[in-house]
């Protein structure tokens, strides 16, 4: 059997092995490039062939399109590891990547084409990955990673909403869909930080010779971080009853922070590939803090957003990924030369970036180091990680 998959790896494309090879570099690419061409846009007058409202564009292509590529390619390489599946490769792999390309350029092109042909492309790739998620996980009885399908399914919902707004015919449609994809996307880093986070810690603990249970994992704290944080869309599905969204979102603030500690992340303050994750998860303590404040202090949305947007997010989406490229291509586990500058650069563009959305008389300078603070961080991780995911694993086994 072993003969056999090592033949089949031979035939494949290294960047088609794994769904972690090609999504990751995309993302990253792809995080730079938008951000470079949005301020671009702003502040530079390039011009871009738009059909829909700007700053909803930027906004869509940030949640619809960089995140979805960042969840592929960790949950279609974090399932083989729950279920034991082959990974998805080769042409069914460049399918996949072709469809989310496909979604791209339609919306970038949305000036040019049909808004109905836009939506009509740009919905495809997050039911289809669902769908073919759903499908490894029940023929192999994975049962309890299925509500990441519904949670794909929900946020494909709040990707119709931003559609049916760029098309008119909701026109309040595409700032809910903002609002929902935002938190579904808490909800999806509160389920996924909440399997990585205390996991990696304790076993960073362990490989040192400490304690490792130190990290306090509890069920029962999961469930409740989960549906704390789920129960925010009821209230913002609404749009009308802020007093109850703010008391959502500061019972899952509380709730968060409450498992956060638990897991005692400056136990492993030594350790970048270990605290950049805790780093992330306390941004979203954070945005949720500041969700919960927003009413009464009056605040502009865009400060929790962006916190939880390119605070956590950000920080999240590259702490996975530069994880996931080193122990997923045969690679000792510790961070690359010069890679601890993507966190550097990543935590400047976060914190900027909420400058920038909570004091007007700083906004454009913020706005410009926070951009290129983002820029950096993700043109970094492709030039440090393009010779690791593009090159065979490093201990000869396929994949």
């Amino acid at each position: 059997m072993s003969h056999t998959l090592n033949r089949r790896a031979n035939h494949v494309p290294v960047l088609l092995a794994f769904a972690f090879r090609p999504f990751f570099l995309l993302t990253a690419f792809y995080a730079a490039a938008l951000v470079a061409a949005w301020v671009a846009f702003l502040f530079g007058g390039l011009p871009l062939p738009l059909g829909v409202n700007p700053s909803q564009w930027h906004a869509h292509e940030l949640l619809f399109g960089m995140v979805p590529a960042a969840i592929a390619g960790f949950l279609l390489t974090a399932m083989c590891n729950w279920t034991g599946a082959s990974p998805l490769h080769g042409g069914g792999l460049l399918a996949l990547v072709l469809l989310w390309l496909a979604g791209r350029v339609v919306m970038w092109l949305s000036g040019w084409l049909p808004l109905w042909l836009v939506a009509a492309v740009d919905l495809v790739f997050l039911p289809v990955m669902a769908a073919y998620v759903a499908r490894v996980l029940l023929r192999h009885g994975n049962y309890r990673n299925l509500v990441l399908v519904v949670l794909l399914a929900l946020l494909t919902g709040a990707n119709l909403l931003m559609h049916l707004g760029f098309s008119g015919l909701w026109p309040s449609g595409g700032r809910l869909g903002e609002v929902l994809a935002l938190d579904l996307i808490a909800v999806i880093m509160v389920v996924i930080g909440g399997r990585i986070t205390p996991a990696f810690t304790a076993n960073w603990l362990r490989m040192q010779g400490r304690d490792p249970a130190q990290v306090r994992r509890s069920e029962a704290l999961d469930r409740a971080a989960f549906w704390g944080t789920l129960v925010m869309m009821p209230a913002d599905l609404t749009m009308t009853l802020p007093v109850l969204a703010s008391a959502m979102a500061l019972f899952a603030a509380l709730i968060n922070a409450w498992r956060l500690y638990s897991w005692r992340g400056w136990k492993a303050s030594q350790e970048p590939l270990v605290w950049i994750l805790h780093l992330a998860l306390s941004w979203v303590v954070v945005a949720l803090v500041l969700k919960a404040m927003t009413p009464w202090l009056e605040l502009p949305p865009g400060v929790w957003m962006h916190a939880m947007g390119a605070g956590a997010g950000g920080t999240l989406i590259l702490g996975v990924m530069t994880r996931v490229a080193m122990g997923h291509t045969g690679r000792p586990m510790q961070l690359p030369r010069l890679a601890i500058w993507i966190y550097v650069a990543i935590i400047a563009a976060g914190l900027a970036r909420v400058v920038a959305a909570f004091i007007p008389q700083l906004t454009y300078s913020a706005l410009i180091g926070s951009a290129l603070a983002w820029v950096v961080a993700f043109m970094l991780f492709v030039l440090v990680y393009w010779p690791i995911l593009s090159r065979p694993r490093a201990d000869g086994r396929p994949g």
